[in-house]
């Protein structure tokens, strides 16, 4: 799991299911792809996750792009 210096209680990078993921509190957010230096997101989302999400993404270098919505992941 990795933390950031900012929201440090409230976001992190997790691990599941062999995929690295964007949580903010206990939901898993967007879904990232390393390769494509992506974070897919996995929903529609307030403006605090949002925020969070943002936040890691510009972190990682990464762009949120939105889930396929003819995507069964």
């Amino acid at each position: 799991m990795r933390k950031f210096d900012k929201y440090q209680q409230n976001l992190s990078i997790v691990y599941k299911d062999n995929t690295d993921w964007v949580q903010s509190y206990d939901t898993l957010v967007a879904k990232i792809n390393w390769d494509d230096r992506t974070a897919e997101l996995q929903g529609w989302w307030s403006s605090t996750t949002s925020k969070h999400i943002n936040y890691a993404c510009k972190q990682l270098g990464l762009t949120v792009t939105k889930k396929d919505e003819n995507d069964d992941n």
